[in-house]
């Protein structure tokens, strides 16, 4: 049990704990800032180790109130020897991974949804059982009659949006009874990515100007630690149910799918050289629709690259020196994928879109940008 005395009395020797450190191994500390984050690091953790220590003693029968209001005979003669708790467990931020991968796919196959390959698929069965195309006996025409018998025993159309509405706030379709959409995950999941292209152009940045510049000024770690931290705990409230199987069955389905595409007898109805040709061909000559395949699949490739990582306990790391080598991995990926949603309008970099404008106003303040400025 942890007295209020002794609480206090733990936290300013720590307090001085780092006073010392600090006085002595000042012209280190300035030398070789690695160390201040070591030392801050070790600090942290002996105080970590303490009060887990404290919170497992046993705990009196009533809490320590009698303690507190005078009763009994080992009533606390002063506030000090009064029993002080240190809080509640903290908030648990782990996450199963196999849920969050599973949500990585899911993300891959929205984006290929959007694309159009399911729907230049039922298109090219309308078109085969009509008979209006030049398919009879090759390999695409086999792979048509089949993808079509298993359509009984697959998700339709209908479930998959709606999968994607409950998961990312997706499509427009409403959601299956009892679940509501995930409304604030592209706000997330933008922020996120956000933060780490930031990161590591403010990181460049500093390389440039400084060499082996180590200013904390330069990428924040915590700004992308805590939109990492949000934007995991939204996929956790949100992966439960049917995501892990459906993400498999659709996958499988989008593999039989880009195999039929690819086929030499469907390609050669469009002179095509690959299954993404066929796609786009399809959704211009019969939707009359551009649909950005390169744009999406960068998204889709990128975008499952930046949620697999979150799926790992990367983020949870507080070492900057451990969490800036981790978080290079998604560093390029990040950027590809914030680049690509640019380019479609469905993302900006930075939060605040603001012009400086030719004649400030008087109190010289950012004039912001208005509809049809720009």
């Amino acid at each position: 049990m942890t007295t209020t005395g002794e609480n206090q009395s733990l936290l300013d020797r720590i307090a001085a704990l780092k006073e010392t450190l600090v006085d002595q191994l000042g012209p280190q500390l300035i030398q070789n800032p690695q160390l201040a984050d070591a030392l801050t690091q070790r600090i942290e953790d002996m105080l970590a180790q303490a009060i887990a220590a404290n919170a497992a003693a046993p705990i009196p029968a009533d809490g320590g109130l009698a303690d507190l209001i005078g009763i009994g005979k080992d009533a606390a003669k002063g506030i000090d020897e009064t029993r002080l708790p240190q809080g509640v467990e903290d908030y648990d931020e782990q996450v199963a991974s196999d849920r969050i991968l599973s949500v990585a796919d899911l993300y891959y196959l929205y984006q290929m949804e959007t694309v159009g390959v399911f729907r230049a698929i039922r298109k090219l069965q309308e078109l085969f059982d009509a008979g209006a195309v030049r398919l009879s006996t090759g390999e695409g025409a086999y792979g048509l009659y089949r993808f079509d018998r298993r359509s009984i025993l697959r998700y339709a159309e209908r479930n998959r949006m709606q999968t994607y509405r409950r998961v990312f706030g997706y499509t427009t379709t409403p959601p299956m009874p009892s679940a509501k959409p995930n409304a604030q995950f592209h706000g997330m999941f933008t922020q996120f990515i956000n933060s780490v292209a930031a990161f590591w152009r403010d990181k460049r940045i500093s390389d440039v100007i400084r060499e082996r510049a180590y200013d904390p000024s330069f990428g924040s770690i915590a700004t992308v630690r805590r939109a990492g931290l949000d934007l995991r705990n939204n996929l956790k409230w949100n992966s439960y149910g049917h995501v892990n199987v459906f993400r498999i069955e659709t996958l499988q389905l989008l593999d039989e799918a880009f195999r039929i595409l690819g086929a030499e007898d469907v390609r050669k109805l469009f002179g095509a050289e690959n299954a993404w040709d066929v796609v786009e061909e399809v959704m211009l000559r019969y939707f009359n629709k551009h649909v950005n395949a390169s744009q999406r699949h960068r998204m889709a490739t990128s975008g499952r690259s930046v949620i697999r990582w979150l799926a790992q306990k990367y983020i949870l790391n507080s070492s900057r020196a451990e969490f800036e080598a981790l978080l290079r991995e998604i560093a390029d990926v990040s950027e590809e994928w914030l680049t690509s949603a640019e380019v479609l309008g469905i993302a900006f970099r930075g939060h605040t879109q603001r012009v400086v404008p030719i004649n400030a106003g008087r109190n010289g303040n950012v004039a912001p940008l208005r509809a049809g400025q720009g």
